[in-house]
């Protein structure tokens, strides 16, 4: 399974070759942030499954705590990936073409979600970060 996306320009496309793990809606402020939305929606990448395909050097990192960051588009401002370390560690799947093989598994932070937000769905709810 190869799953491929990019941002809203064009500018920057991506690639994952294996299939997505561990997706989640985050619903805590700086995700409703760096989202522009009612939550985060991504997945964790496996390890050495993912390559920037076009674009990386159009790349803007945030480094959000620590190691941790966000990879934007310098162009459109699309919020593409989340790096831990050095690596990828999971893509926004609102940045996916087509069909990313996974659903929402668990909604986190929920008890700092927007008065607005309304969350739908039957997968679980976590009023912070998930057990285990």
């Amino acid at each position: 399974m190869v799953i491929v996306g990019g941002c809203f320009c064009g500018t920057v496309r991506y690639e994952v070759s294996g299939a997505l793990q561990n997706a989640r809606a985050c619903h805590c402020s700086r995700c409703r942030k760096a989202f522009g939305s009612a939550s985060s929606a991504y997945a964790e990448v496996p390890q050495g499954a993912f390559r920037w395909t076009q674009g990386q050097d159009q790349l803007t990192v945030f480094a959000s705590s620590g190691e941790w960051g966000l990879t934007f588009c310098r162009h459109c401002g699309t919020t593409l990936a989340g790096l831990g370390g050095d690596r990828v560690h999971g893509i926004t799947l609102g940045s996916v073409d087509g069909d990313p093989g996974v659903e929402i598994s668990m909604h986190i932070f929920v008890d700092s979600k927007a008065p607005w937000d309304h969350i739908g769905g039957d997968a679980p709810r976590y009023p912070a970060r998930p057990p285990g």
